[in-house]
C-alpha cells in the first residue's frame, strides 16, 4: 500500500525532529547525572582586604609558620554540568584559625597572624585544585567548615562552605541541617589519613 505525499513529507519532518532532539536529550541527561554543588551563604568574615600572601598555603603567612591544629590538604575537582573541567576559575577559601578566629574587623583582629586564614588557587587542565590548612575546628555553634567562592574571571560562580563528615557538630548546624541528604554529601567530606598526610577531597560541580 502507498503512502500519500503529504503524509510522507510529514513522517520524514517528524523524524528530523526526532533527530535534532537526541542531543538535547542527552545533555538533558548528563547535566542531571551531575547535580551542582549546593550554594551557601558567604557569611560575615569574608576579607575586607585580601593578605599579601595569598597563595595555597594557609600554613604559612609570609615568612610565618603556623604550629596549631591538624595539618591537612583540602582538594578536589571543579567540572561544570556537562563534567567539563573548568580550567583558570579560582577558587578561594577562607576559614578560622584552630582557636576560632578570622582574619576580619568583626572578630575583633584575634587570629593568629601566623595563620594566613584565606588563599586563592587556579584549576589546572583537568578540573583540579588544593590547599594546604587546617582541619576545620568549631566555633560559636558553627560545624567546623571551611568557605569557598568560586570565580571565573569577576564572574563568581558559586559561594559555598566544606564540612567534615563524621563531625557531632553537623547535626546541630542550622546551614548543614537545611540541606537535603543529597546536598550534604556533595559538600561533606571526611579527613582521612593518606601517604600525603590528612587529606579531604570534594568535586564540586557549578554552572559556568
Amino acid at each position: 500500500m502507498s503512502t500519500h505525499p503529504d503524509r510522507r513529507r510529514s513522517l520524514r519532518i517528524i523524524a528530523g525532529a526526532a533527530l535534532i532532539a537526541l542531543p538535547t536529550l542527552t545533555l538533558r541527561a548528563q547535566t542531571a547525572a551531575r547535580r551542582l554543588t549546593p550554594a551557601q551563604t558567604e557569611g560575615p568574615f569574608y576579607p575586607v582586604q585580601l593578605p599579601a600572601d595569598s597563595d595555597a598555603d594557609l600554613l604559612a603567612n609570609g615568612a610565618q609558620r603556623y604550629g596549631k591544629g591538624q595539618p591537612a590538604w583540602v582538594e578536589g575537582t571543579l567540572v561544570d554540568a556537562q563534567g567539563r573541567p573548568l580550567q583558570g576559575a579560582t577558587i578561594e577559601i577562607w576559614q578560622c584559625d584552630q582557636d576560632g578566629h578570622y582574619h576580619h574587623p568583626g572578630d575583633g583582629g584575634k587570629a593568629d597572624p601566623a595563620f594566613q586564614g584565606f588563599g586563592r588557587v587556579a584549576v589546572d587542565g583537568q578540573g583540579r585544585w588544593r590547599f594546604r590548612t587546617l582541619r576545620p575546628v568549631a566555633y560559636s555553634g558553627r560545624a567546623p567548615h571551611i568557605h569557598a567562592k568560586i570565580k571565573a574571571g569577576t564572574r563568581e560562580l558559586l559561594t559555598t562552605q566544606l564540612y567534615a563528615e563524621g563531625d557531632p557538630g553537623n547535626a546541630r548546624d542550622f546551614l548543614w541541617r537545611r540541606l537535603a541528604a543529597d546536598e550534604r554529601a556533595a559538600i561533606t567530606a571526611p579527613y582521612v589519613a593518606t601517604a600525603d598526610g590528612l587529606t579531604a577531597r570534594y568535586a564540586l560541580v557549578v554552572a559556568a
